[in-house]
């Protein structure tokens, strides 16, 4: 039996885990802002404990992390799943937009991060996956704040993951491509306030493409939550796990562009050596 600390459990990838992990049952400590949304959905289950946590609140989530102890007596798996998406611009998004995505997907899942190592760090033990995305590996018009968030996600799950790997805690970004939830709805995706018409054919094409998207991804999320369910006893998990056939075309085709940069450019990069 595992404890599961989820955070945004009460809808997409968190609600789906958090139903699978308790018909396996495991414990999960389902977090949300308003935990009554966690009990209104999955019931009165004794493996379930539904805890309020606003991952922008750094004192809330060590309350958190620790009542979760005293409840379970450790903490197993952490999914760090909170987190909302920005559709616009670069140069259309605001600064509070900015600073609300930074918040909520970097600073919140720091912060929930740092609450639970120390009982981690304690049993010696542990595996913390964190939900980036295919936009945390490759980014395009029109999701360039949402994607600069999810490549410091990546940076932070590969410096934790060997910084603990000593440890026995196992650290992996998770990348869905597009999955077929309310990703691209208003309750999850905010888009930039203000529209640039020059901007028509990069950041205004990929609006008008969500939204005709929306719905209709090519992902399968009862099949992500499966996967991930399986992954939690997977031996020596690697530090990024790709899911979706499109994030494995974008990674190829990431690897391939890439690839062509440092074989046009190569006599410049090693130029600069001593």
């Amino acid at each position: 039996m595992k404890t599961w600390f989820i955070t945004g459990a009460s809808r997409g990838f968190g609600a789906l885990i958090t139903e699978r992990a308790l018909a396996k049952g495991d414990n999960v400590v389902a977090t949300a802002r308003n935990p009554q949304t966690v009990i209104d959905r999955f019931g009165d289950h004794a493996n379930l404990f539904a805890v309020a946590l606003d991952v922008t609140n750094e004192e809330q989530a060590v309350a958190a992390a620790k009542a979760a102890v005293e409840r379970f007596g450790r903490i197993d798996v952490l999914l760090n799943n909170a987190g909302f998406g920005l559709l616009g611009a670069v140069e259309e998004a605001t600064a509070s937009q900015v600073e609300a995505i930074y918040r909520t997907n970097v600073f919140g899942l720091l912060s929930v991060t740092r609450a639970v190592l120390p009982h981690m760090r304690r049993q010696r033990s542990g595996r913390i996956l964190n939900l980036s995305s295919i936009g945390g590996y490759r980014a395009g018009p029109g999701f360039g704040v949402y994607s600069s968030a999810k490549f410091a996600v990546e940076g932070l799950t590969e410096s934790l993951s060997a910084e603990l790997a000593p440890l026995g805690i196992y650290v992996t970004a998770v990348e869905p491509g597009y999955f077929r939830t309310d990703f691209l709805d208003a309750a999850s995706l905010s888009v930039s306030d203000g529209i640039i018409a020059d901007y028509d054919e990069t950041a205004g094409a990929m609006r008008r493409l969500a939204a005709n998207v929306s719905h209709n991804q090519p992902g399968d999320p009862q099949k992500l939550a499966d996967v991930l369910i399986s992954f939690a006893d997977a031996e020596n998990p690697p530090v990024r796990l790709p899911l979706g056939s499109d994030t494995v075309r974008a990674i190829e085709e990431k690897h391939i562009s890439d690839a062509a940069i440092l074989a046009g450019w190569r006599h410049i990069s090693v130029s600069t050596d001593f």
